[in-house]
């Protein structure tokens, strides 16, 4: 059995995930918590001890880290005496950080797909690019390495896996709908990471459809869906990271991702990247400083983490399946709802956060356990789904169904 956790970052999903690996450190072990900015993770560290997430007494320590630093990060992975690495920092260390854990041994989890800062919206398979590349070296040295372990990508894969396995004979469609219905009070901001949440969308739109690849504009195909809770609502096709590994590994012909925006979201995004301040690419300004746009307009947006206090409403992400059964053509929704306020009050960040923070805990606890500790590289549909959503059930993070039976809670 593996224990003692090593997390890397210091943000919304970081809280999250500190005070889930609190809450189960008695299959854990110790926790570390490393990014640049020590003061961050004490202050993580402060606020466990605060709310007494701690099931048991155990180390719980802050530590400064460069995670792009591979020998840095293997120094400190063996200080900590960590066999579970939760990466929930820049996706642009994610190389550096499983490069580490591979010359250390110790099991390694991921939220989102690697990323080149200097560019935006890879050719896909983006999986194939990065992640993919180090598989063999994986499975030869017995690391296990769970990629895009948060919840899209990472539960609703396990939605797809399950629907697959045990709803369908086969399945022609796959659509991941992810609706934000709450409010932050903000004039502007994003969920989380800026950077990262702009660089989603200001490239090519790639989708899955009849088997192959096909690009569109951002905000060029919507569609509207009355969701369970939340009500009707307008999503956009957008290109997300678990598009390229569903289509590739369930081999199923069209698998497509939907996020829902609001017409102010959408104009304020629209001026911002009109005017090239959403560009990666650097710039010299009058004074002779040389700025990248996107960073700078990072710094004057809110802290996604200092949202969560005041945010209300409700998230539902699911998956909308359509494929055959029993020779019938069938549609389910399988999914999640999440409360912004009932998040804060647990563990003091918003719902975007606490939706991607539970999963990876729930993996490594899975990991802890041995049931996902594969000891090679692995995507969350080529996993068990069950166990997994059953922690996921337990952990504040429930599924549920609605089918031709209507809407219930699943259990499992």
């Amino acid at each position: 059995m593996k224990k003692n956790v090593l997390i890397i970052g210091a943000g919304g999903v970081a809280q999250v995930v500190v005070h889930k690996c609190a809450q189960h450190n008695d299959v854990l072990g110790n926790i570390h918590i490393a990014s640049r900015t020590v003061e961050k993770c004490q202050q993580l560290v402060d606020s466990v001890r605060e709310k007494g997430s701690l099931k048991v007494a155990g180390e719980l320590q802050a530590h400064a880290l460069d995670a792009l630093d591979v020998e840095a990060t293997k120094a400190l992975i063996a200080k900590t005496r960590s066999q579970i690495v939760i990466n929930v920092g820049s996706a642009f260390v994610n190389m550096s950080v499983l490069q580490a854990c591979i010359e250390t041994g110790a099991a390694y989890l991921d939220t989102a797909i690697h990323e080149d800062p200097s560019r935006i919206c890879e050719t896909p398979p983006w999986y194939a690019n990065y992640e993919w590349k180090r598989r063999e070296l994986c499975e030869a040295n017995g690391i296990t390495a769970i990629l895009g372990i948060g919840f899209d990508p990472g539960v609703v894969n396990a939605y797809a896996a399950l629907a697959v396995s045990d709803y369908f004979d086969s399945v022609s469609d796959i659509d991941i709908i992810d609706i934000n219905a709450g409010s932050h009070g903000k004039y502007f901001a994003t969920n989380f990471d800026p950077e990262i949440n702009f660089r989603e969308f200001t490239g090519t739109v790639w989708s899955w459809q009849n088997s192959q690849w096909v690009s569109n504009k951002m905000f060029e195909v919507k569609r509207t869906d009355d969701l369970p809770v939340v009500g009707a609502h307008t999503s956009y096709m957008t290109g997300h990271d678990e598009v390229h590994s569903l289509s590739q590994n369930l081999k199923v012909p069209n698998v497509r991702f939907w996020m829902g925006f609001g017409e102010h979201y959408i104009n304020v995004f629209t001026v911002l990247n009109s005017l090239g301040l959403l560009s990666e690419q650097p710039v010299t300004t009058a004074e002779g400083l040389e700025v990248v746009p996107l960073k700078v307009v990072k710094a004057v947006l809110p802290d996604p983490s200092s949202l969560a206090p005041n945010y209300q409403g409700k998230t539902c992400i699911g998956d909308l399946i359509k494929g055959k059964k029993d020779g019938e053509d069938r549609e389910i929704f399988i999914y999640n709802v999440a409360d912004h306020a009932e998040a804060y009050q647990e563990v003091g960040s918003q719902g975007i956060s606490y939706t991607a923070g539970v999963p990876p805990v729930a993996a490594a606890l899975l990991i802890a356990s041995g049931e996902w500790d594969v000891q090679k590289m692995a995507n969350v549909e080529e996993l068990p789904p069950k166990p997994f959503l059953k922690l996921m059930n337990e952990m504040g993070l429930p599924t549920r169904i609605r089918d031709e039976d209507g809407d219930r809670a699943l259990d499992f």
